[in-house]
């Protein structure tokens, strides 16, 4: 049937016969008709409003033209007027039931799209960066900081984003085909779209930002990297050349003495004397950054004689040696609070003399106290010179620092020797006054440590 007529009182007129609440009006006005048991005429028959109802008998295939009504089954025939109305009416109820189930479905998914979107930008509208709250594609709560790697950052978020355009359409479309256009206006559509743009302003504001991080990372890394690189090799090279010198000095006592205070009653002492030499060299380790001069590293007095050897620095003045109350001028620079290795030759015939500091030679000279025998029986003191033997210390010409290896030969070693020593790579004690432990006393408040003066010494470099 096809409704033709006019509403009557009380039937409204608004609602279109294709939706489910304009079926209403059409179902009432046909309970009417048959009530009053009249039965229409053409559609071109129009009666007074209010008067009656008239329906228009329509072939099936014109019908879908129309109301698009659910087919009835027919059970044995053709029903009464009555039972197929009735029929019809449930059936109607029914479509009218699904059509709210599926508007409510579709509206809670809206609801539901519009929170996700809300709590991605946030409360004004602005995503914080660092602070997504879910991956809408895959349901998984993503809350907390994001993963390290900036490409998995950048990948994640790029999932998200399609996944959420995926929805989005998807709900569209399935909003065209199941809802009326009432249910989703423009402005909500404009609206999440707006949302959407946004957020994908945000997300590559985002990469970019991601990729300015990656990028000062990778500078970052890449100095840290070469620094260290060097820092190693460097030791590399260090390790290589103490194997390269047969194998790392071993002293006989690895120990140092430590005179931290100008005083005049820290000092060391040597037990052993020396015999009558007509030559010698000296050669010990010192550390020192004492200024005016870092004072006496050692004397040797004999009576009659408090000035019989004597190395000094005093003062502004230059570094000394004194032989027999002689003096010469050595070109040593040792101040700088660095391991230094010292060594010092002289001899008898034409008071010939030679210095050297870290294995190279920098200085000789002649005429220092020649054809002067050095005197036996006298006492060796490091740290402090000698007004008479063993005493009468002056504090302002006392060795400030740290000494170790002092050893005397009774003869000049060769430069080879020296510089083999100074490498650590050659392991030669004293044979007149060797550094061994047994062999040194401290006095007034000076130390001994256990050190590898060459260890040390690297550490400086």
């Amino acid at each position: 049937a096809r409704w033709d007529g006019a509403a009557g009182p009380g039937f409204p007129s608004q609602p279109s016969p294709r939706s489910p609440a304009g079926m209403l009006p059409v179902v009432a006005g046909l309970l009417l008709a048959v009530a009053a048991g009249g039965r229409g005429s053409s559609s071109e028959q129009q009666s007074p409003p209010g008067s009656r109802f008239v329906c228009t008998s329509l072939p099936l295939e014109a019908a879908g033209a129309g109301c698009p009504l659910p087919p009835v089954p027919m059970q044995g025939g053709a029903l009464p007027p009555e039972e197929e109305l009735r029929a019809t009416v449930l059936q109607l109820r029914e479509t009218v039931l699904q059509q709210k189930e599926t508007i409510g479905s579709q509206r809670e998914a809206i609801r539901e799209l519009t929170g996700k979107l809300s709590r991605c930008e946030g409360a004004d509208g602005k995503s914080a960066p660092g602070t997504w709250k879910k991956e809408l594609g895959k349901g998984k709560d993503t809350m907390g900081d994001l993963p390290r790697d900036p490409a998995q950052v950048i990948d994640q978020l790029s999932r998200t984003m399609q996944t959420l355009k995926d929805r989005l359409e998807s709900l569209e479309h399935q909003l065209r085909a199941n809802v009326s256009y009432a249910a989703l206006p423009n402005d909500l559509r404009e609206m999440l779209q707006r949302r959407l743009g946004d957020l994908e302003r945000q997300l590559l504001s985002k990469v970019a930002e991601l990729e300015d991080e990656k990028s000062l990372l990778h500078n970052e890394t890449s100095a840290h990297r070469q620094k260290t690189e060097t820092a190693l090799n460097a030791l590399l090279e260090r390790v290589s050349e103490l194997e390269k010198g047969n194998s790392a000095f071993k002293s006989p006592d690895e120990f140092k003495v430590s005179l931290p205070l100008r005083t005049n009653y820290l000092y060391g002492k040597i037990k052993k004397t020396l015999p009558e030499l007509y030559a010698f060299t000296v050669c010990l380790w010192l550390r020192s950054s004492a200024s005016p001069g870092i004072g006496t590293p050692f004397s040797y007095a004999v009576p009659g004689q408090a000035n019989e050897i004597v190395l000094i620095e005093w003062g502004n003045n230059p570094i000394e040696l004194l032989i027999n109350d002689k003096v010469a001028q050595l070109p040593l620079f040792i101040s700088d609070g660095k391991w230094h290795h010292i060594c010092i030759t002289w001899t008898t015939r034409d008071g010939m003399w030679e210095a050297f500091q870290d294995g190279e030679k920098l200085g000789t000279g002649e005429n220092l106290a020649p054809w002067h025998p050095i005197k036996p029986g006298g006492v060796l003191i490091l740290g402090q010179e000698q007004d008479t033997v063993g005493g009468r210390f002056d504090a302002t010409q006392a060795f400030v620092g740290e000494m170790s290896q002092f050893n005397i030969w009774d003869r000049v070693l060769k430069a080879e020797d020296i510089t083999n020593i100074a490498n650590c790579s050659t392991n030669m004690p004293g044979n007149i006054i060797p550094w061994v432990d047994n062999n040194v006393d401290v006095f007034g408040g000076a130390t001994k440590w256990p050190v590898e003066t060459c260890e040390e010494r690297l550490l400086d470099l």
